[in-house]
């Protein structure tokens, strides 16, 4: 702070300097001359009068009128010391204007239009670097850690002393965590990825890295997080929270099995004694009821059924969506009766549809399907109903089809 004020000073009086010495130096030299020039120009002129006037004899004694006028002359030129004292005196009140005018203009100007506030606001966050450092690492009984005014501080002293230490992979990793605290993927993948290049084989920066990278968008991106974190998980000493971000991971990507996998070997390390150990029996129990739905989601089949536009939608009918094996059999393996509403329809069907004894619907490799509108309820009569049939899926595929044919 006493440096910026410094060099405003000098600045000032330079620009005071060059406004006012140029100014002085003309003002006594032009006055000066001026005087000497007007005394001339009168003492010639009033000798051309004189000797008119004695050629006209209007003059009796013109050498006592030259004398006199010798005289005049000589009274009118002032003396060197009150040239000088007027100079000094003109010299010091235009540099002290001008001076006053730089000084009120320079600093007035700063304070109305400039960024003083800022400024000190800055120097004040960069002092508070370590503090507000410490905190951010300390978790506190109920999670909160630093108003987002604070991490706003944080971040622009961070940055301040990164422009000067870029060599400093914690400074780095520690701007990437608030980052990923603003939800700021950008900056946190940008400043791990720095951390990382500088400290390659640091743990606490590849788990940093890995976290920015697992939280991206991009499939790349999180190809590598994975990487990482199975590095870090074949190491002898596995930080939980390599475990933690590789079952979210898993979970996030439909991979069950593996994150109740990961979450097992958390609570194994934490023991039941820990806090944490039923919410992880929570996350558990989701992941195994995601499992069983999805496991019967791929023994059952979900069919989304369309009516082109000739289609006309009988008043008392039903909707007949059946399933059939892969070579067109007639007699369907499951079957189900729905009501007619607005279409399109999605309807699910599974072994509790099937048709035939002692073959359920999850037997089935690859299937067909058919919808038809029966205008009067009775599967045994087609006049006036409508059918679509769909080509050969597998089993758990979701399966689109159009009804546009009628029976003949």
């Amino acid at each position: 702070m006493m440096l910026f004020w410094l060099s405003t000073f000098i600045l000032v009086t330079i620009a005071s300097l060059f406004i006012a010495l140029p100014m002085i130096q003309k003002k006594v030299n032009n006055d000066q001359y001026l005087r000497d020039e007007l005394n001339k120009a009168f003492y010639k002129d009033r000798l051309a009068e004189l000797e008119d006037e004695t050629q006209e004899g209007l003059v009796d004694n013109p050498q006592e009128l030259i004398a006199d006028l010798k005289q005049s002359l000589l009274d009118d030129v002032p003396s060197r010391s009150a040239l000088s004292r007027e100079s000094v005196v003109s010299g010091r009140l235009l540099f002290i204007s001008a001076t006053l005018l730089v000084v009120v203009l320079s600093y007035g100007l700063y304070a109305w239009y400039g960024y003083y506030p800022q400024v000190k606001h800055w120097q004040q966050v960069s002092a508070n670097l370590p503090e507000l450092s410490k905190k951010l690492m300390t978790p506190t009984p109920n999670g909160v850690e630093l108003t987002d005014q604070e991490m706003q501080d944080l971040t622009l002293s961070l940055r301040t002393r990164l422009h000067y230490q870029p060599d400093d992979a914690t400074g780095w990793l520690l701007l990437g965590r608030i980052g990923m605290a603003n939800r700021d993927m950008q900056t946190a993948i940008g400043a791990t990825r720095k951390a990382y290049e500088l400290e390659p084989q640091d743990g606490d920066v590849q788990l940093g890295y890995a976290q920015s990278l697992i939280l991206s968008n991009d499939e790349w991106d999180q190809n590598q997080a994975r990487t990482l974190l199975l590095q870090l998980a074949q190491a002898d000493y596995v930080d939980l929270r390599v475990f933690s971000l590789l079952a979210f991971d898993a979970f996030e990507n439909g991979d069950y099995t593996n994150a109740i996998h990961y979450w097992q070997q958390m609570q194994e390390m934490i023991g039941p004694n820990d806090a944490r150990y039923d919410m992880l029996t929570r996350s558990i129990e989701s992941a195994k009821r995601s499992l069983s739905a999805s496991t019967e989601a791929e023994l059952s089949v979900k069919v989304t059924i369309h009516l082109a536009d000739k289609v006309i939608v009988p008043n008392n009918g039903v909707l007949i969506v059946s399933v059939h094996s892969a070579d067109g059999a007639p007699v369907p393996v499951a079957a189900g009766r729905y009501p007619l509403n607005q279409f399109p329809v999605t309807v699910v069907l599974d072994n509790s549809n099937s048709m035939l004894q002692g073959r359920d619907l999850s037997d089935l490799e690859t299937l067909i399907v058919r919808a038809r509108l029966d205008s009067d309820g009775n599967v045994a009569t087609r006049e006036e109903d409508w059918f679509g049939e769909s080509a050969v899926v597998e089993l758990g595929e979701h399966v689109e089809l159009t009804i546009d044919t009628q029976y003949p």
